[in-house]
């Protein structure tokens, strides 16, 4: 298994991002791309993670291989990563460790032991959505960070055609009302109207996948785990599933 990126930020920013939710996971390389499912310890959200062979400038896979990883551990060897480095990863099945070659003004090199987590492979669960909110991130970030000031936890709904996103506290509430236009698509073609509240602090680390591409995509119900994808064509897909505190519907 070698496989070589120019552009390391694909890998460097999802770790990081991934890292703030789970800890040790298991990276599944076929021969067309690599990806992580895995759940959080207080089984609230599920992350999962695609990163396309398209992405990388060598990619070669042999066979399908299941690659034990502390994310701490990786993400501390990928902060040192510029944006300008060239990226390799190598196996060494018979050591059972992962090679990380940084090629820049330097070359450097980090070989990182392999674990056995005990793990099953996660499975990724089936949802169905009648509705879905595509957003400007800077947009959706802001109205979190507004309603994350009343409470630790808040709410997406739509009404009357508008995106909805309010908070209630002990002493205050807030909302957000958005509107469809040309940084937000609102399908919700059955005219729905529902609710489901989120925890916040989940919600920030989630939407660190910002810096990833400029939109999001949000799918959620009454009372019912939120969806939010981060997209970018022909390189990767990151969705985080999240899993909903329950709204009274008085």
């Amino acid at each position: 298994m070698k496989l070589t990126l120019t552009e390391p930020r694909y890998i460097k920013d999802s770790i990081a991002i991934i890292s703030d939710l789970v800890t040790e996971v298991n990276i599944k390389v076929t021969k067309d791309y690599m990806e992580i499912v895995a759940i959080d310890p207080a089984n609230v959200a599920m992350v999962v993670f695609k990163l396309l062979s398209s992405a990388f400038s060598e990619y070669v896979v042999d066979a399908e291989k299941y690659l034990g990883v502390n994310l701490s551990n990786l993400n501390q060897v990928l902060r040192r990563v510029k944006a300008t480095d060239m990226l390799t990863m190598e196996l060494d099945e018979d050591k059972n460790r992962l090679n990380i070659l940084v090629k820049g003004t330097t070359l450097r090199n980090f070989d990182m032991a392999l674990l056995d987590t005990g793990e099953d492979e996660q499975k990724v669960p089936t949802l169905t959505y009648q509705s879905k909110v595509e957003t400007n991130n800077l947009l959706l970030n802001e109205s979190i960070e507004d309603m994350g000031v009343i409470a630790d936890s808040l709410s997406f709904g739509l009404n009357n055609g508008k995106f909805i996103i309010d908070s209630e506290g002990t002493l205050s509430t807030g909302k957000v009302e958005i509107s469809a236009d040309e940084e937000t698509d609102i399908q919700n073609p059955q005219a729905q109207e529902f609710k489901s509240k989120y925890s916040v602090e989940y919600l920030k680390k989630i939407t660190k996948a910002s810096k990833l591409t400029n939109s999001v995509v949000l799918k959620f119900g009454q009372d019912y785990p939120l969806t939010m994808e981060y997209a970018v064509l022909d390189k990767l897909h990151l969705s985080f599933i999240l899993a909903p505190r329950r709204v009274s519907n008085d």
